[in-house]
């Protein structure tokens, strides 16, 4: 009887090679392995989890429409700026840099997070990386407008990935303000419209059959989510943006799924804001929320 053939060594390695080979394959052309696992979106033996596949999924997916604003706004040698709100822990941030700003060798990132410690310790992986051009601020969204550390004028794309609640609405106004030229936004948890439509509950019932639409408490929240997301592509056709909302991802990967892209054209909407203060009257919104959203 012939003994059976003992395994090469090529076959031993081969399942672990091959699985290192399907990361790589989902990896951004370029795109550093060890940034990757200093973000712990790889670990240290190069492995990609369910939960850290469906982020670096999203970030990637962001990129690809981002990408193209930085490569229009890098022409004629123009140094892009960026700011990124509630970067958290900057996976945004860092990756754009590793994949565009690093080999552009120009321009600069900032990242903009409440917290203090996520601030301090995106700042040395910065610094440990070489990453010379990016800026961390121990800011919130609200006040980053008066920050001295940010340009007075002109940041050329501002983003918010998740940003909660107002803070998404603080990032237009920063853009506004900024004279962005693209803001790249994909919102979350808003609750501030759900409020003010409980407020006046027992009031809108008794007045229009459209306040059915928020009688039951999960409906208010999705109804309130859905408003306050008009309300802002409204707010930015009408102070001169051009928009667009698709979904980030698939809904299998995140809830908050809803993407806008707005670009400025500098032709203001008249038609957009009239309908932007018919639906905060038509709800009784105004009062509250006439204000932000440019109103007075």
């Amino acid at each position: 009887m012939s003994k059976p053939q003992a395994r090469s060594p090529r076959q031993v390695v081969a399942p672990k090679a091959s699985a290192e080979a399907a990361v790589l394959q989902e990896l951004r052309p370029g795109q550093s392995v060890e940034l990757l696992k200093e973000l712990h979106i790889l670990t240290r033996e190069g492995k990609l989890n369910q939960d850290s596949r469906r982020k670096l999924k999203q970030v990637y997916h962001l990129f690809q429409f981002i990408e193209p604003l930085l490569q229009e706004f890098s022409q004629n040698d123009h140094a892009p700026t960026l700011a990124d709100h509630g970067a958290g822990k900057s996976y945004l941030g860092f990756i754009l840099y590793d994949l565009y700003f690093k080999a552009l060798g120009r321009g600069h990132i900032y990242g903009i997070e409440w917290r203090a410690e996520l601030v301090e310790k995106s700042s040395l992986l910065a610094q440990r990386l070489g990453f010379e051009r990016m800026s961390f601020l121990n800011l919130s969204v609200a006040d980053s407008t008066e920050a001295a550390e940010l340009p007075e004028r002109s940041i050329d794309i501002v983003t918010a990935l998740h940003a909660c609640d107002t803070a998404t609405d603080d990032a237009i106004a920063f853009g506004l303000q900024k004279k962005a030229r693209a803001m790249v936004l994909v919102p979350c948890c808003q609750a501030e419209v759900a409020a003010c439509l409980r407020q006046g509950k027992a009031l809108q019932l008794t007045r229009t059959p459209l306040a059915e639409l928020w009688r039951h408490p999960l409906h208010t929240r999705e109804l309130g989510s859905q408003i306050t997301n008009v309300l802002r592509c409204l707010h930015l056709e009408a102070s001169g943006y051009q928009v667009t909302v698709t979904e980030l991802v698939g809904w299998e990967h995140s809830m908050k799924n809803e993407l806008i892209i707005a670009r400025y054209t500098g032709q203001k909407k008249r038609s957009a804001a009239e309908r932007l203060r018919a639906i905060l009257q038509e709800f009784g919104l105004e009062q509250g929320l006439g204000a932000r959203f440019g109103v007075e």
